[in-house]
């Protein structure tokens, strides 16, 4: 398999995972490989290393197993409503 052929095929494999989990990009980009900017790079062309590509299939992996033996909490915006609010507010 060509490099991009495995690049492509990891942003499939990745596109897939997000729907399954409802999980939003950076949030698994975070959790994933500590880079939450990592699936839009990847949408824009970026090339994953051996390193990145083993961590995030790890990542999926691990996540459907805890998944299947109900262990998944849910991974979204972790701040608080009022925080969001105020964040919010102050920038306008």
């Amino acid at each position: 398999m060509t490099e991009e052929n495995m690049e492509r095929s990891l942003l499939q494999r990745i596109e897939v995972f997000l729907k399954e989990s409802s999980m939003p990009p950076s949030v698994f980009g975070r959790a994933a490989v500590h880079d939450p900017r990592l699936v839009s790079d990847l949408r824009s062309g970026r090339e994953p290393g051996l390193g990145v590509t083993c961590r995030t299939e790890h990542f999926m992996n691990k996540w459907r197993a805890d998944h299947h033996a109900g262990r998944v909490v849910p991974q979204g915006d972790r701040r608080s409503r009022a925080f969001r609010r105020t964040g919010k507010d102050a920038r306008a």
